[in-house]
């Protein structure tokens, strides 16, 4: 046995034993939940394991099986996120009249058609209407309909034990999801006689039909969607658990057509947008919120630039889904309850600073050179990742003899870092949002929260299409340069955007902390200008 055997058997026992701990801490004070909430707890891992996979693999789909150019793919990538958020504004109140078991069917029904369109469309223009519009539907309701769920299912004491099981299985199932991303490359990948991968795209012939490696990515989401169907007639309608923790199932309401209820509900999303922007303290709180996007938009690139940028400078096969779709929310589950016990005393302006920082440096650990690193391949650490977590080889003497490419480097340890800094920041931003929305309107505020991403979407979309167009574009015959001088510039790009968000916390700082203040004057002021700001 090796060293790097007895710290892997280690890490595994040590996170298993952890997870149990964590996720059983949950579910103790869950226990008198309805059955309902735990099959859609096991939903939410289902679909979100498919969605992570399908999540990495849509951009190099549009580019590689449907013909588009990086920037245009971009476009799609982005037109395609302004319908999830369009869908999870619109979900919750859908819900609350057609209720959660009838919603989850629509759901997964879109959810079914959609990935299975993706299989086998390959005109971009059809794929968008057949494809990714239902996609968007089916989608961008489920984490709020895992939401209202766990809303009607607990107590008020357990609300919080029932989020805090919500964000462990969503990065269970992003951690799958990611796993199996990276195994289906491979198991449908085109080898050299050396075992090589010369072309991870090559895809299988099923039932008579070719279908790219890709599309079986999207075949994968499609068999986990069906088991999502048969869990979905198990749950039941109108179960609700009361304050004193006894269940009941309430006679099913009658309904109008589903479309219409959409309608009604996007009209009330209409008017209520109207009249909370006549206050002015809503325009500021916009404001701040939009500082924080630089940084969110970090995990943009990781979805839909890092899979082409890791191909073109790692090679076909690359574990792009390993580095970033396992290790980060691996990572998150065990560090965000180490760093909420540690910081619980520390305001959340104070900690989305410091994890602000932290996320957006951590970018320029990309830049730099993998020569600077490649010595850690030949040590423990690199048998560690390489042999025993990317399984790229099966021991270290056939490590050394196709080594891989220094490049991973700098990635991994970029990944690692910034995820510290997520753990810091992230889980302090909805709390720092209903901090600064005002009294007796947080909801309100929270859900109209997203709104700058609207605008800002259009634009970090077909950002991802042009750096990776200009610092990894592929030759004439669509292939990857054997050498990428300046790959590294992409890092900086993201980078430099991203640590407009510290920069931006401390610039306006005075908002931040008076945010609350400047609420209520604004609302005492029927809306109009708050109190003791200038022009």
């Amino acid at each position: 046995m090796t060293p790097a055997d007895m710290i892997l058997y280690l890490l595994l026992a040590g996170g298993a034993v952890a997870l149990i701990v964590i996720i059983c801490s949950y579910a103790k004070g869950l226990r008198q939940s309805p059955r309902d909430m735990w099959l859609l707890f096991g939903y939410k891992i289902l679909e979100y394991t498919g969605y992570a996979a399908m999540n990495m693999t849509l951009i190099l789909w549009l580019s590689a099986d449907c013909g588009l150019s990086d920037v245009k793919a971009g476009w799609f990538i982005s037109v395609w996120s302004v319908i999830l958020s369009i869908m999870g504004m619109l979900a919750g109140s859908l819900i609350d009249v057609v209720g959660i078991r009838k919603i989850q069917i629509f759901s997964i029904s879109f959810l079914i058609f959609a990935r299975l369109m993706f299989a086998f469309v390959t005109d971009p223009y059809l794929a968008f209407v057949l494809a990714f519009l239902p996609m968007g539907i089916g989608f961008g309701v489920v984490a709020s309909l895992i939401s209202v769920a766990i809303k009607r299912y607990t107590t008020k004491e357990g609300a919080a034990l029932g989020f805090g099981l919500f964000y462990v299985l969503m990065n269970v199932g992003y951690a799958i999801g990611g796993g199996f991303f990276d195994w289906i490359r491979d198991a449908f990948a085109a080898r050299d006689a050396a075992g090589k991968i010369i072309n991870e795209n090559a895809g299988t012939m099923l039932l008579g039909h070719h279908f790219s490696t890709y599309q079986m990515v999207f075949l994968f989401g499609f068999g986990l969607t069906c088991i999502s169907l048969l869990v979905s007639f198990f749950i039941r309608d109108g179960v609700e658990m009361k304050p004193d923790g006894t269940v009941v199932v309430h006679p099913p309401k009658p309904t109008g057509p589903w479309l219409e209820t959409l309608g009604k509900t996007a009209r009330a999303t209409g008017a209520l947008i109207a009249k909370t922007a006549t206050h002015r303290y809503f325009w500021i709180f916009l404001g701040m919120l939009t500082v924080t996007l630089f940084v969110r938009f970090v995990f943009f690139h990781f979805h839909y630039t890092f899979p082409k940028y890791g191909i073109r400078v790692l090679g076909e096969g690359a574990r792009i889904g390993s580095i970033f779709g396992v290790l980060n929310p691996v990572l998150i589950i065990f560090l965000v309850p180490l760093v909420a016990f540690f910081t619980k005393r520390v305001s959340s302006y104070k900690m989305m600073i410091v994890g602000a920082t932290v996320s957006s440096l951590a970018c320029f650990i990309a830049v730099i050179p993998a020569s600077c690193l490649a010595g850690l391949t030949d040590t423990v650490v690199g048998e560690l990742i390489f042999v025993k977590l990317l399984r790229m080889a099966p021991d270290m003497a056939a490590l050394q003899q196709n080594a891989p490419s220094p490049a991973y480097w700098p990635l991994i340890i970029m990944i690692a870092v910034f995820t510290v800094g997520e753990a810091i920041w992230s889980p302090r931003l909805m709390q720092f949002t209903a901090e600064i929305a005002p009294k007796g309107q947080e909801g309100t505020y929270i859900a109209l929260s997203i709104l700058p991403f609207f605008v800002a979407k259009f634009f970090v979309g077909p950002m991802s299409g042009w750096l990776v167009k200009t610092y990894t574009p592929l030759d004439e015959a669509g292939k990857a340069l054997a050498h990428y001088p300046h790959h590294q510039v992409i890092w900086i790009w993201i980078g430099g955007m991203a640590v407009l968000t510290p920069i931006g916390l401390l610039v306006f700082r005075h908002w931040f902390i008076r945010g609350p203040e400047l609420a209520e004057a604004s609302l005492a002021q029927g809306g109009g200008k708050p109190a003791g700001t200038a022009g």
